[in-house]
């Protein structure tokens, strides 16, 4: 399949690509109903670009049912007004079983997560996404690449074996390493997407990405878009008062090695009234005394 029957998948990396939480309800278990409202609250956002089963998911503390229970939801929501990448990964047993379900399902793209190992090798980086691409082809597929070691030319050499590998989310910060990364791979190969959302987003825009994650999305879809629009137009300036506005909210979600990057989400989201605080280990929820200052730049983002 040529890269021109990814069209669609690829404009819509190049965008706002929101992780949406998995809320849960007070016996633990996934609350769909409050899942369900948070989608339809992105999509009625202006959001069209949703990823199941990403780390602002919690992907790693949901069970297999629970995953499936996840992709499932966002794309009866979403239907036709939003293009879905879905998040696999584990064992490639397991990655390409998700991968297929979300086929199935009417997914367009998968979001392979780093492999969770303590020893990968660039060759077995590349022979890992391969077999997950290669069990999808229909399916745009978009590493998720964490790992500051990795060559752009790897990159390069899989997409060489998986033409559907139209795209990266790339988080490692460091904004030159990325620029580096992106022309060794081939910059107009791929849609590059700033895996660290809005805080990167600015820098990693002026090196060549088109896209950002985030989480934050969940909170103020407005704010996100503000930032991607005024990038789009190059508009610097104009990105970095967003930068301003959302600084001390993705401070405190990346602190202590981003120990509270979803707790920090899920406290704005219920002092909002829009779902409950918890996470799983583990992560775990904000201690009280730090509760009030989430809720106040919350509060400030909803007028």
């Amino acid at each position: 399949m040529s890269s021109v029957a990814f069209e669609t998948q690829r404009a819509a990396l190049a965008d706002v690509v929101a992780i949406p939480v998995t809320p849960f309800a007070e016996d633990g278990s996934v609350d769909g109903d409050a899942h369900r409202a948070l989608l339809r609250r992105l999509l009625d956002g202006g959001i069209t670009t949703l990823t199941p089963n990403g780390n602002t998911g919690e992907f790693y503390a949901l069970t297999p049912e629970e995953r499936r229970l996840v992709t499932e939801s966002t794309i009866e929501v979403a239907g036709e007004r939003a293009v879905i990448l879905v998040g696999v990964g584990h064992d490639v047993p397991t990655a390409v079983a998700s991968a297929r379900h979300a086929r199935a399902l009417g997914a367009q793209m998968v979001m392979v997560h780093q492999p969770v190992h303590p020893y990968v090798s660039q060759s077995g980086w590349v022979d890992y996404h391969r077999e997950i691409a290669e069990a999808v082809p229909e399916l745009g597929v978009v590493p998720y690449i964490r790992n500051a070691q990795l060559r752009g030319e790897r990159l390069a050499e899989l997409a060489d074996a998986c033409p559907n590998v139209i795209g990266v989310k790339y988080a490692v910060p460091d904004a030159s390493r990325f620029a580096a990364f992106a022309r060794d791979a081939g910059l107009e190969r791929f849609v590059w997407v700033a895996g660290l959302a809005e805080p990167y987003a600015p820098s990693y825009f002026s090196a060549g990405a088109t896209g950002f994650t985030s989480g934050l999305v969940n909170v103020a879809p407005a704010v996100s878009l503000n930032m991607i629009e005024a990038l789009r137009s190059g508009d610097y300036p104009a990105a970095m008062k967003v930068w301003e506005q959302i600084r001390r909210f993705e401070e405190l979600r990346a602190a202590n090695g981003s120990a509270n990057n979803v707790t920090v989400v899920k406290e704005a989201l219920a002092s909002l009234g829009l779902c409950r605080r918890e996470v799983r280990p583990p992560s775990r929820s904000l201690p009280e005394d730090e509760r009030a200052e989430v809720a106040a730049i919350a509060a400030g983002w909803s007028i």
